[in-house]
């Protein structure tokens, strides 16, 4: 199968789904990484952008990516980009890669670059514009999915757990690439929370550790 995940910045395409991507490479698929905003010109200097970058290469050869396109959408501004001008970048893209299974963020991430890109892809992965896709979900992005407020729409609530066990320290290796995405514990974005999160979601379903999603669009 292609498996694709659609992201908005570099390190969330690890944050919200690494541990299954790396599963999902395990078992012979085809996994691609798009990441659509540059990440860094809000909060960095503009060699930040490379480092990122370079931090998201040694990301992918830990998960085992066939591909990782970096788009150049502006960081943290996704809203001042027409939604269709987005849509139809990544409507672009998904033809090109044809994927069986998409992932991206959930919609009511505090992160406004996050929603957007949710509406980007959920639209381009609309049945008769993708009728072969078998699996569109949304993860949470730790730091983001749990600090939206309530006022913004409704909670992430799971319909769907991967059983991440075996792949849970491939995914705490590549993040461990994105040096300047880490923070100390107990910040979400920290190895050990992001390990103990694993474990909780794990816990909800009677699994050492697990990751989470929101089924969007699902054909059995």
């Amino acid at each position: 199968m292609n498996v694709v995940v659609v992201a908005a910045h570099p390190d969330d395409e690890i944050l919200g789904a690494g541990a299954t991507l790396a599963r999902h490479v395990q078992g012979g698929d085809e996994v691609h990484a798009v990441v659509l905003a540059d990440g860094a010109l809000s909060r960095y200097e503009d060699h930040m952008v490379g480092e990122l970058q370079a931090g998201g290469v040694a990301a992918a050869r830990h998960i085992g990516f066939a591909s990782l396109r970096f788009e150049a959408f502006p960081d943290q501004r996704l809203d001042q980009v027409a939604i269709v001008d987005l849509t139809q970048h990544v409507e672009t893209i998904l033809a090109e890669l044809q994927p069986d299974i998409v992932y991206t963020h959930f919609r009511g991430d505090v992160n406004v670059d996050h929603a957007f890109v949710a509406q980007a892809v959920w639209t381009a992965c609309r049945p008769y514009q993708m009728p072969q896709l078998r699996l569109i979900a949304a993860f949470e992005t730790p730091s983001s999915t749990e600090w939206a407020s309530a006022g913004q729409g409704a909670a992430f609530r799971p319909t769907l757990f991967v059983d991440v066990g075996t792949t849970i320290q491939c995914k705490l290796a590549a993040m461990s690439c994105y040096t300047s995405e880490l923070r100390d514990y107990p910040h979400p974005r920290s190895l050990r929370a992001l390990r103990e999160r694993a474990s909780y979601w794990g816990s909800v379903v009677g699994l050492s550790a697990a990751e989470p999603f929101e089924v969007l669009r699902g054909l059995r």
